[in-house]
């Protein structure tokens, strides 16, 4: 079901700017086919390629993302793995979960999250949205 919603605001943003998705993709340095995977949500779009689109369109993240029906957008400057994973740990403290608890509600291994968590890896544009979407959370809270 989760997967059913992610980037379903994508295509409205895109359509709204009045470019097409081969314009989207040289912008954003991927095909026209990517694109069109990311509007149908046979993929997910990568983080930096999200926050690229966010900035550059002035389009919330949690918006785009279909967690708000409301366009607060918030530049990004820098997309900062450590950061990012000291806000999983703190966030995943205030829930009071082990990363195994919360690393099978994402559906991922507790390997993979600890990963993100230390910041060794970049967490996935799925996985953050599945953290904000279970949680009730602005994926603003987690890449501040």
């Amino acid at each position: 079901m989760i997967t059913m919603l992610i980037n379903n605001n994508l295509k409205s943003c895109r359509e709204e700017l009045e470019i097409t998705q081969e314009e989207l993709g040289k912008v954003l340095g991927v095909s026209r086919k990517t694109v069109t995977g990311w509007e149908n949500n046979y993929d997910s779009m990568p983080l930096t390629k999200l926050v690229k689109f966010s900035n550059l369109y002035k389009y919330s993240i949690d918006y785009i993302l279909g967690l708000s029906n409301e366009n607060n957008f918030q530049k990004i400057d820098k997309i900062d793995k450590k950061n990012i994973g000291k806000n999983l740990k703190i966030l995943r403290t205030n829930l009071k979960m082990t990363q195994q608890q919360l690393s099978d509600e994402c559906m991922i291994s507790q390997t993979t999250y600890s990963n993100y968590e230390t910041g060794q890896y970049l967490i996935t544009t799925l996985t953050l949205y599945t953290i904000c979407y279970k949680h009730n959370i602005s994926i603003y809270q987690i890449l501040k």
